[in-house]
């Protein structure tokens, strides 16, 4: 927007990196400073955060919004993470809370997982973790609490500052301070997060997350998850990550009995759909978006299929429980929701009442088409399709996903 386009000129003038310092001394007192709290709790965190913001000034070419922008997140994952630090060392029993038999969303990018889990999140025995609660866990949310939570307003505006910035994210993803989240949104205090990869032209802090096992990350969400059920267990933990995709195994681990929703749509609509999405990110940021390769394992056709390959070689090979994967096709899905709901539900072993079934047949019914605007994007000429189409083959094949161009 012009707006921005004149911050941004302005700016260009000044000492950007004195003015808007993203060093970790200057951001570590910073946030001690406006929590008045002083402990991070464990040290995990600090590698990732340092190579991190290693590579945003050496790697991401942020503009002086950008800096702007990214000081003011990453203030407020630190804030969060010494705020969620202190409640567990006022209230250590939330320790011995459980995480029991959680439902994960995943699939590639764009492969309709947010549609998804907010037609899962209308059975009223669902919890989501919603924006407000990622940005702002502590206190947690109790039953009786006053209604409306002044956090929500906030990280409403925080959040729908993206749409302010590039007017047409809102066709592309629709954000608000009630609306359920992707669980990167409460991991990136872990620092251990490709969130940050889909953000910024990061690849060294990239490539360090992708050979990481992911435990910590891990950890920090149920951490979180632990956090907000402590004041009234859930019916069952609704969430949602394609980031989750690569590390499917390391989610097991984390939670042996977790129920997986594999979303399947046709991987080439999908890959050109999430290349439009990053760049429009990365745009919000920097003037050049693709100046690198920082979420190449999700924008590249190789990586790409090496991922899907890998977890069909993960469900032959046992390495993942095959009967707590269920996956669901989407043009199916969307052809006979009802008829599908029902096998989706046996298949992460939940009953389906009439009650949710009808809410999630509502939510269907009433969802919006197009109100934000039509997502428009190009996907290639022939030859790059018929060339992405190959490569997709065997995971079309196996999982049985039709084309849609």
């Amino acid at each position: 927007p012009e707006w921005l386009q004149r911050v941004n000129e302005e700016g260009s003038v000044l000492d950007a990196r004195g003015v808007v310092p993203l060093d970790e001394r200057s951001l570590l007192a910073a946030a001690q400073h406006n929590t008045s709290l002083d402990d991070f709790g464990d040290e995990q965190w600090r590698e990732p955060f340092q190579i991190l913001l290693k590579a945003l000034e050496e790697e991401a070419d942020l503009n002086f919004w950008g800096r702007v922008y990214t000081r003011n997140d990453l203030l407020g994952h630190l804030e969060t993470r010494l705020q969620i630090t202190e409640w567990y060392k006022r209230h250590p029993e939330i320790e011995d809370e459980e995480v029991v038999a959680p439902v994960f969303v995943t699939g590639l990018p764009r492969s309709g997982t947010t549609i998804m889990q907010e037609i899962l999140g209308a059975d009223p025995r669902a919890r989501t973790v919603k924006m407000w609660e990622a940005r702002f866990s502590c206190p947690p949310p109790a039953p009786g609490d006053a209604s409306p939570d002044p956090r929500i307003a906030r990280a409403d505006a925080l959040c729908t500052m993206q749409d302010r910035i590039t007017p047409e994210w809102a066709a592309m993803h629709k954000v608000g301070g009630e609306l359920p989240v992707e669980c990167i949104e409460f991991t990136y205090a872990s620092f251990v997060s490709d969130a940050f990869s889909a953000s910024f032209q990061v690849p060294s802090y990239s490539a360090w997350v992708a050979g990481n096992d992911q435990a910590y990350a891990f950890w920090w969400h149920k951490r979180v998850l632990k956090l907000l059920q402590s004041t009234g267990r859930p019916g069952h933990w609704l969430l949602k990550g394609p980031t989750h995709l690569p590390f499917l195994p390391q989610l097991f681990d984390a939670y042996p009995d977790a129920r997986i929703v594999l979303m399947l749509r046709d991987p080439v609509k999908a890959l050109a759909s999430v290349v439009d999405v990053c760049g429009t990110l990365f745009w919000m940021r920097s003037d050049d978006p693709f100046s690198g390769d920082s979420y190449g394992h999700f924008l590249s056709v190789e990586p790409v299929v090496a991922n899907l390959e890998r977890v069909i070689g993960w469900l032959e090979q046992g390495d993942i429980p095959r009967e707590q994967v269920q996956p669901v096709r989407y043009l199916e899905f969307f052809a006979d929701p009802a008829a599908q709901l029902e096998q989706l539900y046996k298949g992460i072993d939940i009953e389906l009442t009439p009650e949710a079934l009808a809410a999630m047949q509502g939510y269907i019914a009433q969802k919006p088409k197009g109100k934000f605007g039509e997502h428009d994007y190009d996907t290639g000429g022939e030859a790059v399709v018929a060339d992405e189409r190959e490569r997709f083959k065997h995971f079309q094949e196996y999982f049985g996903v039709e084309s849609e161009l």
